[in-house]
């Protein structure tokens, strides 16, 4: 999810404020930060949505996804690889393709 926050500071990276309970009414600008419309900050909210939800695959193949049913850890991986060289199969590749399959780009 992209927070009121993240959004501001997607427009200005220095941008110091703070927010209530996620209210776009309810923003404090700090230190002299200048104010940054609430139709400029839905705006980038929404941009920044479309980024987020175009990457779900990534972050369903990573292996830090907290419900994670991605990629096989670097350790098994390499260790498959070690014996489909020594054993002539396609573990490894099966076990990716599988993952990629599971959660297409789209």
């Amino acid at each position: 999810m992209i927070d009121i926050f993240t959004a501001i500071r997607a427009i200005n990276p220095s941008a110091e404020a703070s927010i209530t309970n996620e209210d776009i009414n309810r923003i404090r600008w700090h230190n002299d930060t200048p104010v940054i419309s609430n139709e400029d900050i839905l705006a980038k909210q929404a941009e920044l949505r479309v980024t987020w939800d175009a990457l779900q695959y990534q972050r369903d193949r990573s292996l830090r996804t907290p419900e994670y049913s991605g990629y096989p850890s670097i350790e098994d991986q390499m260790d498959m690889m070690w014996h489909d060289k020594k054993d002539g199969t396609t573990t490894w590749e099966d076990a990716i393709q599988a993952i990629k399959d599971k959660y297409p780009k789209e």
